[in-house]
């Protein structure tokens, strides 16, 4: 009998069978210069609905696998996916990073609203409108003002500019998770505690934290994978050397000439999302005996 956890291995390697497929199947019937609907063919204008299939654009999935294993760039530089798995390594630690900051404020902040439901009224929204605004355009200001520190003689590394902006998107699913679960317990359960003259702080350990469990993991889990794409995104947005971001815009610069490279970072800037969510389940695996009716995520 297959085991649930073996049923969902063996439909992942379906889905990416699948994926696989359908890029190869519209390589090869899809049309070579796309479909663009709009302007006068002549010059380009217009709107692309359906990409484009020649070799510069869209290489073969075997290509992609092969550039792998040939020089980053030439010369005696290593293998690609050396120079992916090291860059790869520098962006999964500051990830971490800022998932650690993520955690810890959103745990703050979900406690802080369900112990005072006039935060919760005044904060809670703004929690929710800050995911509006554009990561882009929030990197240089963070990266800005962490400048003006470093310039104040208070220690600021690049880096840490990088995990805050990461921290940004990891807040939030904590927050709003860990909020739903410290409210799940019945009333009847909050009450008996009282009877038995227990204080807040009692309550929040004994029954509101373990009831938050099956809300936080699925929050932590979506949080790990938001701090890896906020910590690219802050790479290529402030310019840091390193990781993966920044590797990933270098080499799709050199896309027309080498079309098979970007691919590689793509694939290491996936994996280093499966592996930050695929570690929360350290964190499942001590708190099993609180997981009963776990939320997915």
């Amino acid at each position: 009998m297959i085991t649930r956890r073996a049923a969902a291995a063996i439909w992942g390697v379906v889905g990416v069978a699948a994926v696989i497929a359908l890029w190869e199947l519209y390589k090869f019937l899809g049309p070579a210069d796309g479909v663009t609907i709009g302007g006068d063919g002549s010059t380009g204008s217009g709107v692309m609905i359906l990409p484009r299939t020649h070799d510069r654009a869209m290489p073969h999935v075997w290509e992609m696998v092969a550039r792998l294993f040939a020089s980053t760039s030439g010369g005696d530089t290593p293998p690609l996916w050396v120079s992916v798995l090291s860059a790869g390594g520098v962006t999964l630690g500051i990830a971490a990073a800022g998932w650690v900051i993520g955690v810890l404020v959103g745990g703050i902040l979900a406690i802080a609203m369900q112990r005072w439901r006039l935060i919760e009224w005044g904060l809670l929204p703004w929690i929710v409108v800050s995911q509006t605004v554009p990561l882009i355009a929030f990197a240089p200001v963070v990266n800005a003002l962490g400048g003006q520190l470093a310039r104040e003689g208070i220690p600021w590394p690049q880096w840490l500019s990088v995990a805050v902006i990461a921290s940004y998107l990891a807040f939030f699913p904590v927050a709003i998770g860990m909020l739903r679960g410290l409210q799940a317990p019945d009333r009847i359960h909050v009450d008996l505690l009282r009877t038995y003259a227990a204080g807040y702080g009692t309550t929040l350990w004994r029954l509101r934290l373990p009831a938050a469990v099956p809300y936080l993991l699925p929050a932590l889990r979506l949080a790990a994978a938001a701090a890896v794409v906020g910590a690219v995104v802050a790479e290529v947005s402030i310019g840091m050397r390193g990781g993966i971001g920044r590797m990933l815009i270098q080499l799709a610069g050199q896309a027309s000439s080498d079309p098979a490279a970007p691919w590689g970072p793509t694939f290491g800037t996936i994996a280093l999302g499966l592996v930050a969510a695929a570690s929360v389940a350290l964190v499942g695996a001590g708190l099993k005996n609180y997981r009963r009716g776990e939320e997915t995520a």
